[in-house]
């Protein structure tokens, strides 16, 4: 059982490795697209149907690329598609999502202080979110609202905001911000999955049967393609979230949330200007500043940060309080982690609990037992660098609590 919890370690790290690996993928053609559609120019020259053309340079080589409205007069031979690069990256962020939260739910995913729920109950509601949230916002679109391009990112942010809210009201604050991550990204690839390529398959269908594309299918894309180059940086903003705690287990983390959005448009804004040749609004980098100055001050307000200490030992992780070598490890954790892992960390330097993780209380210790072990038994991770020479014989020890607890329950 202890050896799974290995294999499940490096099981998490394979999914985010490959998640990573995706989404630069996805981003980056997500990006470049973008740009090399704002920079198009217009010319006489261009052929029928063209909207506009660029030029570029790259690896040694000349690009001349024109843009088709709605379809060329004729079919080229090859047609590169556009897709997996999306659906790779939901599919190895879904992996991840339940790997990490469903597999750790009592740990990472349930806050019985914020909302006192079992763990199937907990990830139903995952699920829900996720697949409900897709089917609000593609409501929204189809909508009369959906006819205002930026009546409809109003909307959809006041959406995002609610459940930001919503989601700080039911999981940790670093399951929250997961989930609203994953949220926004599950509307980005269904967006490409359910609107984008089947438009395109559908013009490229009504291309080789002779007939004259819908120019709507092309502008239906195009719109939901502008919502997912916005949602873009807050998604990777919350992606990342997990390590900084000052982000998500504060009293505030669902308004830090909402500046965040607002964050990812300012900078957008920049990008997509510049790229139209349309002016430099340095401005929105004023305003971007401001907005993260506000983030800072929001996350500090509160002196003690919203997870708070729990009195008890939980039920599910009774089994390495009572374990014989807890005593020895509890005293090991004191003297080597506390004083970093502490609401109030001794460590010069270091002003809040690194990721959020307390080690101060016998609770804390044990629901932390599985961490603990990858960590600093079975690896050298922590303490970092050794900085409080944390001996073999310790890791030892830490190990043989952990293997010994898990051993009791077979």
């Amino acid at each position: 059982m202890y050896e799974f919890a290995i294999a499940w370690e490096w099981l998490a790290f394979a999914a985010r490795w490959l998640h990573v690996v995706t989404a630069i993928a996805w981003i980056g053609s997500s990006f470049y697209f973008i740009a090399l559609d704002l920079g198009l120019v217009r010319r006489d020259h261009l052929p029928p149907g063209a909207y506009g053309e660029e030029w570029q340079v790259h690896g040694g080589g000349f690009y001349h690329i024109q843009k088709y409205l709605v379809a060329p007069a004729a079919m080229p031979e090859h047609l590169t598609w556009f897709k997996w690069e999306s659906y790779a990256t939901w599919l190895s962020g879904f992996a991840m999502l339940c790997i990490v939260y469903y597999g750790g739910a009592d740990l990472f995913l349930i806050d019985r202080h914020v909302l006192d729920i079992s763990a199937m109950t907990a990830i139903l509601i995952s699920l829900a979110s996720l697949g409900l949230g897709w089917i609000l916002y593609d409501l929204l679109c189809k909508s009369p609202a959906g006819k205002s391009t930026w009546g409809l990112m109003a909307l959809l942010y006041l959406v995002l905001v609610a459940m930001a809210w919503g989601y700080t009201q039911v999981f940790t604050g670093r399951a929250a911000f997961l989930h609203l991550g994953a949220f926004t990204a599950t509307i980005m690839s269904a967006n490409v999955f359910f609107i984008i390529i089947p438009n395109q398959k559908i013009v490229v269908g009504d291309l080789i049967a002779g007939r004259t594309p819908d120019p709507k299918l092309g502008a239906q894309a195009k719109q939901r393609s502008l919502h997912n180059n916005y949602l873009t940086l807050p998604v990777i903003f919350f992606m990342l979230s997990n390590h900084y705690p000052l982000a998500f287990a504060t009293a505030f983390n669902w308004v830090i949330a909402g500046l965040v959005f607002l964050m990812g448009v300012t900078i957008r804004h920049w990008f997509n200007t510049t790229h139209a040749r349309k002016g430099k609004p340095t401005w929105t980098w004023a305003v971007t500043a401001l907005l993260f100055i506000l983030v800072m001050w929001l996350s500090t307000v509160p002196e003690i940060l919203t997870v708070e200490e729990r009195a008890e030992t939980a039920p599910e992780f009774q089994r390495f309080a009572d374990n014989a070598h807890f005593p020895a490890v509890s005293e090991t954790i004191s003297t080597r982690c506390s004083m970093c892992h502490a609401a109030e960390p001794a460590y010069e330097g270091i002003v809040r609990p690194p990721n959020g993780v307390k080690l101060e209380s016998e609770a804390e210790i044990a629901a932390r037992a599985r961490e603990i072990y990858i960590q600093a038994g079975r690896s050298h991770a922590m303490p970092p660098g050794n900085i409080t020479e944390m001996t073999d014989e310790e890791r030892r020890l830490v190990t043989a609590w952990f293997e010994s607890a898990v051993g009791e329950t077979r």
